[in-house]
């Protein structure tokens, strides 16, 4: 089996979103208590919301969490694709793969695979915790492993 994790560079970016929507939650406490007289209790709810938020996300891409938050993952069976917006067809069965190719779309470097029934599946490696040489060359090897796969093309 194997799996992948978002890029350590998309997770930052992530975090940095969270601690902007946690710092303005600070900061819209700190304006109801200035303006309206709130008790000062609702600014260190506040805060400490913030805090336990900041710890959380920053705790959560660890060792801990990685089974939370893998993207993709492979087994003998077939794949899962978890948390991509665009990635068609969320899992399948390897028997269902009729073959893969690599595309950009949208100025990414994806991986495709086209399943018998014309749906597809869109993997943007960009994303991943991981090469595209060797994503795809796990992703063949699994393939390989099932039903003895011809290689990868490109469109």
């Amino acid at each position: 089996m194997s799996t992948y994790c978002f890029s350590p560079g998309l997770l930052a970016r992530i975090l940095a979103a969270v601690l902007v929507m946690a710092g303005s939650v600070v900061a819209a406490a700190a304006l109801l208590v200035w303006l309206v007289g709130a008790p000062s209790a609702v600014l260190s709810v506040a805060v400490v919301l913030a805090a336990v938020i900041a710890v959380a996300a920053g705790l959560a891409p660890t060792r801990v969490a990685v089974p939370f938050l893998t993207v993709v993952r492979f087994d003998t069976t077939g794949y899962r694709v978890r948390f991509l917006r665009s990635a068609g067809v969320r899992q399948g069965r390897w028997s269902d793969v009729e073959d893969v190719v690599t595309a950009t779309l949208s100025g990414h470097a994806c991986v495709v695979l086209r399943l018998r029934d014309g749906r597809t599946t869109t993997v943007p490696v960009d994303v991943l915790a991981t090469t595209p040489p060797a994503f795809v060359g796990d992703l063949e090897a699994h393939l390989d492993a099932a039903h003895g796969y011809r290689r990868l093309g490109r469109r």
